[in-house]
């Protein structure tokens, strides 16, 4: 499995980058976009959206090319699968309603929902399992909604799998209370389930240097990467400059 993460009883941290495609199978151009960083060897794994346009086509694809897939946790985003049944559908759009509503509604727990949330995570889980012929072993989230309150609080995810933390920040680059929240659900979340070391996002591209401290810190360290091929600035630099630092994973 591409996708490294140290348990708590691990004590010394294996060195590992893994370059993530978040998305996969939300669409045919989605889709086919990381599957050509995949084959260049640009990306590592992928995180399959269930329920969307092209899943069915996406966790073929994954099958046959051996592609390492994780679940692409999805309750913002309409589901636009034939094949989703309606009453899942309008589960996740009560849940959607109340985590677009404003900016941090993903840190309050909705008791009114929490029938909705379990009856989605627990869809997305099965069609995951049905589409990709095997256990799930890896999970993260749309817009990093699978570390909201009700899917933390509610243990919605099933204990042991390998679960995206949070981002990774610097001293400085968020205020205190930010930063503490932050290490705060990481720790709740390293309870039941394996982490990486940390977590970033591709993008800004520039500085270099940003990137370049980042990979080096792979050397030591459990690291994952978050990117999205469908992005025009993240693709160029998956098709043309990661070839030519010529990364390993």
């Amino acid at each position: 499995m591409a996708s490294a993460c140290i348990s708590q009883t691990e004590t010394r941290p294996r060195g590992r980058l893994v370059i993530n495609a978040d998305d996969w199978g939300r669409d045919l151009n989605t889709t086919d976009r990381t599957l050509e960083c995949y084959v260049s060897g640009t990306i590592s794994s992928v995180s399959g959206m269930v329920f969307m346009e092209d899943s069915e086509r996406a966790a073929q694809i994954a099958r046959e090319h051996g592609i390492d897939a994780g679940l692409h946790l999805n309750f913002t985003t309409p589901f636009t699968a034939r094949n989703c049944p309606p009453d899942i559908a309008q589960h996740q759009q009560r849940i959607s309603r109340c985590l677009l509503r404003y900016r941090f509604a993903q840190a309050v727990f909705y008791p009114m929902l929490t029938r909705s949330f379990a009856c989605v995570v627990a869809a997305q889980i099965k069609e995951f399992q049905r589409l990709y012929g095997t256990a799930l072993e890896r999970v993260d989230g749309h817009h990093h909604m699978h570390l909201c309150a009700n899917v933390l609080l509610g243990r919605l995810l099933p204990k042991g799998t390998i679960v995206r933390r949070n981002f990774s920040f610097e001293r400085g680059e968020k205020s205190w209370v930010n930063r503490y929240y932050r290490q705060a659900v990481d720790r709740f979340l390293a309870r039941r389930h394996c982490l990486t070391d940390f977590f970033f996002s591709l993008t800004p591209l520039e500085p270099r240097a940003r990137l370049q401290r980042i990979f080096s810190l792979s050397r030591r360290f459990s690291v994952e990467v978050e990117t999205h091929p469908l992005n025009p600035e993240e693709y160029r630099f998956l098709g043309s400059g990661m070839r030519r630092k010529r990364c390993r994973f």
